[in-house]
Order: structure tokens, then sequence, then C-alpha cells
């Protein structure tokens, strides 16, 4: 199937499922009313919308699902009906043939299932658009009998997502040539950084690794459980890993009445979402609820339950001190440095001025602010950001494309769980802190650690290249001469800011010791 005629199979699960008439029919306009019952007539539409377009989008293949999944989160843009049967796409996808998943593991593992594990479960307790799960137990090197959950990779799932990439690649080369903000939205790019994590979700030994990586870099932080991989049985097509138990995070009510702490579950995921992003710049990209579970356990109750890894983003320290000083102004409503980092980064043309852009930021957000969670709609507000965005010439980052994803998925998930959540009053304190470790003597103390093995090799050969230098004739090769002048002021700048870091050091701890007398007295 090439790409005409997978383009005219999307066109015929539309007419089909009647996408058009749900399109059609949310517009006021006469004419385009009588049109939607002119295209509606001879067809059978009496099935209800939301269920029409689950199925449409089960129908179109992984991509359409994964999007109806960002979907399912926003309840707060799509009516009741339609969200809740985009709700279903999260883990209610319908499965594959139990002997398609057994054979796929016997021949990833090239033994019998019955070997393999003490017990399998054929009937999947999962289904997604990629893999589905299937329970079972086995003895570990210890001998231990361990619960296990083991995830197969749906089959021929690459030709499928190649040909929707192609129409989207196409598309996206249309919307540069004939959109006006084409070249600014870089669809092309986006589309790219869309393949790259398609293609790295249906590798499962990468998803492994991502759960690897997010389980050290959680330990320390008590809010999150992320399970643990066998890797002895980990193959690019099926995984297996520690059995989590855990209630859905949608299951409000059977949560509250467990006696979890809905708010501070509410903010346990903010503060988890900014960890992950300006901390350490890897962060898990698909929050959806089909992948968050409650643990009721006594010993790690209220605690996040994170499944599913096979979307991480990433960031590298300029994008995570550029995105935090954004956030730290925007909550400080400081509008003006918000249009100066802009200028800064290139993201906007350099001869923008900063008062008008200032002014189009500030008019945005003000009105937003000192609301609870259920009076703001991010997507509002990124609507109208797009539209100042397109006055100022405002460039796409198609690198962050992933993070905008997740911060609307936890703007969703925030929203059900606790509409007073003031989510800017939660990560306010969160990034402050962040900063300080970043531009503080913290970040210097880091920086002249990591450097210190590079100086420890150049102290002891400054005296041998001095000596270098003096036995040459004059009028020789320079190059030595240069190299030793470098290296001196390499020393040199060491030298002063050891010196510069322990008189501060010195100052603030008699400014600190005055203080508290100080206190003492009044």
């Amino acid at each position: 199937m090439n790409r005409l005629s997978r383009g005219a199979f999307i066109l015929l699960v539309v007419l089909r499922y009647g996408l058009d008439e749900l399109v059609l029919s949310s517009f006021r306009h006469p004419w385009l009313r009588l049109l939607t019952r002119i295209l509606t007539l001879g067809r059978n539409l009496r099935a209800p919308r939301g269920e029409r377009l689950r199925e449409a989008l089960e129908r179109l293949g992984p991509i359409f699902v994964k999007f109806g999944q960002v979907l399912s989160t926003r309840r707060d843009l799509m009516p009741p009906d339609i969200a809740e049967e985009l709700a279903k796409l999260q883990d209610r996808v319908p499965p594959f043939a139990s002997d398609i998943a057994v054979a796929t593991i016997e021949r990833a593992f090239r033994r019998p299932v019955d070997q393999l594990f003490e017990t399998f479960e054929r009937e999947p307790v999962a289904s997604a658009s990629i893999a589905q799960v299937h329970f079972a137990t086995l003895r570990d090197k210890s001998g231990q009998l361990r619960d296990v959950a083991v995830k197969v990779l749906r089959p021929g799932m690459l030709p499928v997502i190649e040909k929707d990439l192609a129409l989207m690649r196409m598309m996206a080369g249309w919307v540069e040539k004939l959109s006006d903000d084409g070249k600014r939205l870089k669809p092309r790019e986006v589309v790219a950084e869309f393949d790259k994590y398609l293609h790295d979700e249906l590798d499962l030994v990468r998803e492994a690794a991502n759960a690897a990586q997010l389980r050290r870099n959680m330990q320390g932080l008590d809010l999150v459980l992320i399970p643990e991989m066998f890797w002895d049985l980990c193959h690019t097509e099926v995984i297996v890993m520690e059995r989590m138990n855990g209630v859905p995070i949608s299951q409000v009510e059977v949560l509250r009445q467990a006696g979890v702490d809905i708010p501070k579950l509410a903010r346990d995921g903010v503060t988890i979402f900014f960890t992950q992003v300006f901390r350490d710049g890897f962060f898990h990209a698909d929050m959806h609820p089909g992948n968050i579970q409650v643990s009721l356990d006594p010993v790690t109750f209220g605690r996040y339950i994170s499944l599913d890894f096979g979307i991480v983003g990433t960031l590298t320290e300029f994008d995570k001190e550029y995105l935090a000083q954004n956030f730290t102004a925007f909550f400080r409503r400081d509008y003006k440095r918000v249009a100066e980092l802009h200028i800064e980064s290139g993201w906007v043309p350099p001869q923008t001025r900063v008062d008008e852009l200032e002014a189009a930021i500030r008019a945005v957000c003000e009105p937003y602010f000192d609301r609870p969670l259920k009076e703001i709609s991010l997507g509002m507000v990124l609507m109208r950001l797009f539209q100042t965005s397109r006055r100022f010439h405002v460039e796409i980052q198609p690198q962050l494309v992933l993070l905008q994803k997740t911060l609307l998925n936890i703007e969703g998930l925030g929203r059900q769980l606790d509409p007073d959540l003031d989510l800017w009053s939660t990560a306010k304190p969160f990034l402050e802190q962040w900063m300080l470790d970043q531009v503080g003597p913290k970040r210097l103390w880091r920086e002249l650690k990591a450097q210190a093995p590079q100086y420890a090799k150049l102290l002891p050969q400054l005296p041998r290249l001095l000596h270098d230098y003096l036995q040459q004739p004059r009028g020789s090769d320079s190059r030595q001469l240069a190299q030793l002048i470098a290296e001196q002021r390499r020393t040199n700048a060491l030298l002063q800011i050891l010196l510069y870091l322990g008189l501060g050091f010195f100052t603030s701890m008699l400014v600190l010791v005055a203080w508290s007398h100080l206190h003492m007295y009044f």
C-alpha cells in the first residue's frame, strides 16, 4: 500500500465512521449544515459520535490512537461523551491473538513459554496501540518466585507506521509551501521528531533502558515507583518486568475511599514532572492516565506507579536553563524578562522590540494567574500564545514538542485529580530552588570539581614547559610560548576562582554569625 492508497484508506475510514459529519456539524453556518445533511444521506451514523471517533482511530492505526490518547486527557477541550470514549484508547485497544503473543515470546527467546515462566496468563490484562501485556510468574536467579508483566510488541506495526509517516511528511511539505506560517512552524522537523520517537517505541529494549534510567533518577524522591527490568528476558519484541500492583489514577473515587490524599497526589504529579524535566533533563513523555497507577500497599501508600516508557524526552543543558528562566519569569510575572529571553535565544528576530513583545505576552498570561486550575485552560493560553507568536514571527522549536505534549498531559491529569490545584504556585518554589542550584555556589563548586582533573594534569607540566622554552634559541617557533601563556592564564583563572570562592565563603560565614547574634539580642 503506497501513500496514495493509504490516503484513500484514511478517506474511506473518515466516511465510514462519519468523521466528516462530526466536524461539519460543529459549525453553525446554515450552508455547512445543509452540506452535512447531503453528505450523510444513505449512511448509517446512528452510533454515538464518541464511539464512532474511537473506532475510526483504532481502525487507522497506532499514530491516530496516540492522537486520541492525548485528546482524552483534555476534558476541558473535549465534550464529556467523546472524552469518555477516547479514554478507552489508553489501555483498552482491541488485543491481538494470544497465540501470536506466545509465538513472539518463543521466537524471541528460543524456548517454550512453559520453560520460561512458572505460570503464564494467555489472556492479556492490557492492550495499547503498540503492545499488549500478559501477567506471569518466574523464578529469579535466587530461586524466589516473582510476579512479572510480559510486554509483547503488536505484530506488523512498522509498515503501517512508515506509510502514515510518509503521508505526514508529504502533508508537512504542503504546509510549508502553501501556508504563510509554514516555515515558522517547521512541520517537517516536527514530523522528523515524531518519526524518531515512534521508531524508538517499537524497540522494547530501548523502552527497558529508559525505565532503568528513570528508576535510578527517581530513587531519592520517594514519590514514584518504576518497575525493575529482567534483563535476561528483554528483547526488541518482548520485555519482562516487575509486576506493579496499583489502582489506575483515573479511578479517583476508589483512591479517595482508600484514604489517598488527592490534592497531595496532584501536587506530587507536578513535582515529579518538573524534577524529571529540570533536574534530570530526562522525562516520561507519555503520561496519560492509562500509564499511571497509585500504590495502596502500606509500605508505598499513595505513591505514583509509572508504566510504559516507550517515549521519553531529553533536554540539553541550554534548553533546561532557558526553560527554567522562562518559567521563573512567568511565575514572577516578569514579562520583560520573558521577552528578552525569546530574543536572546534566537526564537524571535533580533530586531523585535522588547516592549512590544512584553506587552503582548502580558495580555495573554496576566488574566490566568491567581486562578484555580478549573478556571484555567492551558489549551486556550497556548492558542493565544500561538496567535501572538505569528505576529512576532516566533520559530517553533521541534525539540520541545514532546515537552509541550507532556505539559498538556500533566494539566489534564491535574484537572482530573484536583480542579482547585494552582499549577503556578505549585511549580514556582521548585523552579526557584532549581535556579538557585544552577547559578549559585553549588553550580560553581560542581564546575570546579569537574575541571579539577584537567588542571591536575596541567599544573605539573608548567615547569617543564617553562624550562623547554628557556632552552630554545631566540627566534625559534613561538608555539610553545603561546601554549605556556595559555596554560598560565588558565591556572591564574583557576586560582582567582578559588580565592574568590574562599573569600565569599568566609564573608558569608561572618554575615551568618553576625545575623545570629543580632537575632539573639533583638
